[in-house]
């Protein structure tokens, strides 16, 4: 049994290999530079090694997702319990999701704007990406007071994801990021009042 877990903890260190990788040539150059055979370059392992581990680059990039909503899910939990921070607890999470989408614009890209086949609110819906709704959707409830939690939860996600992209591709003014979450944040509060 050994000789399989020595075997399994390699086969694990390459897929995380592989994921490091693409994620750091698209965090650099794009995911355009992300191809199969760049990263058995990048990696020195063959074609036919990567597609041991992924069957296509789809596959890397979805793996690639939901470590950044593994990561998305943690930086929304520490903002949600940091009560040393300035603001309420929803205003600390929506200032965090947009942090963590300047900090990280490729992965946010594997995680949002790419197209993979990874769905929330379905039965096949990975952990990570439940974990992240379910940190926004804590910091949500503070303020739902009647309404529906989960969908409030939708709108609030729709609406800070749209300030991130719109911002991220020049469409609003620059240097409004901050100004934007906090009147968003705000008149969900009234709403809730």
């Amino acid at each position: 049994m050994a000789i399989e877990d020595r075997r399994q903890r390699e086969r694990d260190a390459r897929r995380r290999l592989i994921t490091a990788t693409a994620r750091t040539l698209a965090e650099t150059e794009g995911w355009e530079a992300v191809t199969t055979r760049r990263l058995s370059t990048e990696i020195e392992y063959s074609q036919p090694v990567l597609y041991k581990h992924f069957g296509s680059m789809e596959d890397i990039v979805e793996a690639v997702a939901v470590e950044g909503f593994e990561e998305l899910a943690e930086t929304l939990r520490a903002a949600r319990g940091d009560s040393r921070a300035s603001g309420d607890e929803l205003g600390r999470v929506a200032a965090a999701y947009s942090g963590f989408a300047a900090k990280n614009p490729a992965l946010f890209d594997a995680m949002f704007i790419r197209s993979t086949r990874l769905h929330f609110a379905a039965e096949d819906t990975p952990a990570p990406l439940k974990e992240a709704f379910a940190e926004l959707r804590a910091a949500v409830a503070t303020i739902a007071g009647g309404r529906d939690v989960d969908t409030l939860t939708e709108v609030v996600w729709s609406a800070l994801h749209g300030l991130v992209v719109l911002g991220r591709n020049g469409r609003l003014r620059p240097g409004h990021d901050t100004a934007r979450i906090e009147l968003l944040v705000t008149q969900l509060r009234a709403a809730s009042a």
